[in-house]
Order: C-alpha cells, then sequence, then structure tokens
C-alpha cells in the first residue's frame, strides 16, 4: 500500500512540473531573467555545452539552441568607462543570441540593462529586454568562454 502512495505521489510530482526547462541537473544557471513580456531567457553552462532557451514559463520553450563550449564566446567588461557589460554569444547558423548584462555604475540609481540582442547574418533583428522589476540571476562575468571577435 506504501509503494502505491508513494508512486502516485511521484507521478503527481512529475506532472506538476511546468513545461519549461530550467537548467539541468549538473549545470548551471548563467543567466536567467523574466522578459517585460513575461517570456522567460535562459543560460546554462553544462560543462561541455552551453545552452540558450527562450518562451513562455508554462510551455516548451520556443527556442532552444545547444552548442558545444567551444562555439560560444563572452565579452567582458575590462574595468574602463562607466557602463560595466558583459556578454556571451550563442551561435546558430547565421544567427547568434547575445545574452547582456550591464550597468551604469555612475548613475546613483545603477539601472541595470539586460536581455537578449539577437543578430541575423550580423544585422540586429530583436532585442528583448529583462523586466528590471523582476529577479535576474547574472552569472556572466568572468565566465571561461573564449572572447568574442
Amino acid at each position: 500500500m506504501k509503494k502505491s502512495s508513494l508512486l502516485a505521489a511521484a507521478i503527481v510530482g512529475v506532472l506538476a512540473v511546468p513545461a519549461w526547462a530550467q537548467c539541468n541537473a549538473g549545470s548551471k544557471t548563467v543567466f536567467s531573467c523574466t522578459t517585460t513580456k513575461g517570456k522567460v531567457i535562459e543560460l546554462c553552462d553544462a560543462g561541455k555545452t552551453m545552452v540558450y532557451s527562450f518562451g513562455k514559463p508554462t510551455q516548451t520553450p520556443e527556442i532552444v539552441v545547444q552548442v558545444p563550449r567551444s562555439a560560444a564566446s563572452t565579452y567582458q567588461w575590462q574595468g574602463i568607462g562607466r557602463y560595466m557589460s558583459y556578454a556571451v554569444d550563442i551561435p546558430n547558423g547565421d544567427t547568434v543570441y547575445s545574452v547582456f548584462w550591464g550597468v551604469d555604475r555612475l548613475d546613483d540609481q545603477h539601472p541595470i540593462e539586460a536581455g537578449v540582442n539577437v543578430t541575423v547574418k550580423q544585422k540586429q533583428v530583436a532585442s528583448v529586454r529583462c523586466d528590471n522589476n523582476k529577479k535576474i540571476v547574472q552569472e556572466i562575468e568572468g565566465i571561461n568562454l573564449k572572447p568574442t571577435e
């Protein structure tokens, strides 16, 4: 009787999990935020691969791009200037998803700009911003990837 109760509880637990794929066990959330339109941007470091995903939190992600770690690149602030900024670029053919986070160090409010810029054939086609009123996870700073060219 106890085994069937545990099985039922496990099934209910699995069914209660939303379709959104958080970073898998063994991977690290490098970046995550909710956009101004209620979608989620997420970047995961799975060791040998980097995984970018985008979509509504209660549905299967609209976009999932997994690339070898060697294909991803990063921009790291060099300590000069008022804007401290970091980015990770995830290529997908002619498209690049550039997940970014930055802050104006000299503004008393320290406004954060974060989100993803999408370029196709090196032309920006979209920029999706995070909602600054919601939690933003940012672990891009210091990530061990090759520098963006």
